[in-house]
């Protein structure tokens, strides 16, 4: 029996979905240069897209994203982000027996970052872990405040 599979994760700076379309900005991103003292907040969105096999549609389902710490040293990795929220796709009129459906979710938030290191963005179904996406938060050149209110200007 086919199952729910998060098909994959996508870390951006923005991230929508109109329609079930995706529309990304800054997407794809693996490394994260901060540069600012940490603690820090850094905005960022996580892109979902959710396989529901025919036989799972018209039910409700569960979803879970978290982002958490890896940083050597911790027993537990520490929590940075979690949302939850449930979804139910149904079949639309027209479509083939036995044809999978896909839902597309973003996620936006924002971090808080303690200092430098692996992060993971974690995405289960029903509680059950089933996609990991790593990134490196590293250490740039700190900026001085006037600089940064231009750049975000």
């Amino acid at each position: 029996m086919e199952q729910v599979e998060v098909e994959w994760l996508i870390l951006a700076d923005a991230a929508q979905v109109v329609g079930n379309k995706l529309y990304l900005l800054g997407g794809g991103w693996d490394r994260l240069m901060v540069n600012t003292e940490f603690p820090t907040n850094q905005r960022c969105a996580i892109a979902v897209s959710i396989r529901v096999p025919w036989n799972e549609t018209n039910q409700k389902h569960t979803v879970e994203i978290e982002v958490v710490s890896e940083d050597p040293g911790t027993e537990k990795p520490k929590s940075l982000l979690k949302v939850g929220a449930q979804f139910e796709v149904g079949r639309p009129p027209g479509i083939p027996p036995g044809q999978e459906q896909r839902v597309q979710l973003a996620v936006d938030g924002i971090l808080k970052i303690d200092s430098p290191g692996t992060k993971v963005v974690i995405a289960r179904i029903e509680g059950q872990e089933m996609r990991r996406a790593h990134f490196n938060v590293v250490q740039g050149p700190i900026l001085s405040p006037r600089i940064q209110r231009r750049r975000e200007s």
